[in-house]
């Protein structure tokens, strides 16, 4: 998939020669310092909103980039800074992505928004005033207003997502599909027949794929439709889920959580309503932290270094900025760790069937 070449950066020379001026004109009307009639200032304000120019704010140092921006990395996440500080996936992503800035004498600029067009705002912000070099997109969307939005303005960036969903972006991606129907499988050979899951926001691409995944998984395997509830990743969101399908009429004896927070939630819920895990039902989380370890029994996982991925991620970016035109493709394929939460449930052996 291919979109439209990134637009060119407007400069202080495009808002001159619109006006009619000099750029150091531009620079005392922008700056509002006397020397300039108001017809001419006004002029020139009006250039600036047209073009949508802002200034540089920052040193241009970044080593080898042929964009002439600052030695930053931007990265935006629509999450409140209490969510985020308890997702270690992003803690373990920052941290890959630091790790390799800082091998270049870089920065990265994180900002937390309250929605996708608060996003796209400040990263026309940080591009205008050239105070980055590039951005990581992550939480990639069905149809995503952020591509068409930011490939405009020619800002560099690397989306983390699916490449059908980042529109002509270079991605990086984990191949979630194969990943989920690992767990189905697994869980099958243990005799589970009734699986659910408990997904993330419906509006996230990966979301969606790791739901149509395991649809297509259990009807392949002949098992009862899954069951999908999608939350909002919080341990909230993911109790509450859990508590509604334990309490269900139909209650699976298998869950998948799309990521640790949720399914250490689940546990605890499972031990609220008196249920043995993984004897009454088996919880399997999709991110293997350090959480999965501490929990009793400690948590089945997907398992793959999200270090590593954060940081191939920034790699990927380096090499956008400096126009070495990147492939996208897939790190590696999460791998299953079976541990204490997952096993047959209650007096059915291994590759046996569970019966409704």
């Amino acid at each position: 998939m291919t979109g439209p070449p990134p637009a060119r950066r407007v400069t202080i020379t495009d808002v001159a020669a619109r006006a009619g001026v000099s750029r150091g004109a531009v620079s005392l009307a922008y700056n509002n310092r006397p020397g300039l009639s108001d017809a001419t200032r006004t002029r020139i304000m009006a250039a600036v909103a047209e073009l949508g120019w802002s200034p540089n704010r920052t040193p241009s140092k970044l080593s080898g980039s042929a964009t002439g921006a600052a030695d930053t990395v931007g990265l935006v996440i629509a999450r409140s800074a209490r969510q985020l500080q308890l997702e270690p996936f992003y803690v373990e992503f920052i941290s890959g992505a630091e790790s390799v800035l800082e091998e270049h004498g870089c920065s990265l600029l994180l900002h937390l928004v309250r929605d996708t067009a608060r996003e796209i705002a400040v990263h026309r912000q940080w591009w205008r005033s050239r105070r980055i070099a590039g951005s990581i997109l992550v939480d990639i969307q069905h149809d995503d207003p952020r591509i068409a939005a930011l490939r405009a303005i020619g800002l560099p960036a690397v989306a983390v997502g699916h490449p059908s969903l980042t529109g002509g972006y270079t991605s990086v991606w984990t191949d979630d599909e194969t990943a989920v129907r690992e767990v189905v499988r697994h869980l099958a050979a243990l005799g589970h027949r009734r699986i659910a899951r408990v997904g993330g926001h419906p509006a996230f691409g990966h979301t969606g794929i790791r739901t149509a995944a395991l649809n297509q998984a259990v009807a392949d395997l002949g098992l009862e439709p899954a069951h999908n509830v999608t939350t909002d990743f919080s341990g909230e969101q993911g109790a509450r889920a859990t508590r509604r399908l334990l309490a269900s009429a139909r209650r699976p004896t298998a869950i998948v959580y799309d990521n640790d927070i949720m399914a250490v939630a689940g546990l605890a819920v499972a031990a609220e309503l008196g249920l043995n895990v993984p004897e009454d039902v088996s919880l399997i989380a999709w991110d293997d932290s350090q959480l999965c370890r501490l929990t009793h029994p400690d948590l089945s996982a997907m398992s793959h270094d999200v270090f590593a991925f954060g940081a191939d991620v920034t790699r990927r970016l380096f090499d956008v900025v400096h126009r070495r035109n990147p492939s996208s493709e897939p790190v590696a394929l999460p791998v299953l760790v079976p541990r204490g939460s997952s096993a047959p449930p209650r007096g059915v052996g291994v590759g046996s069937e569970v019966r409704a």
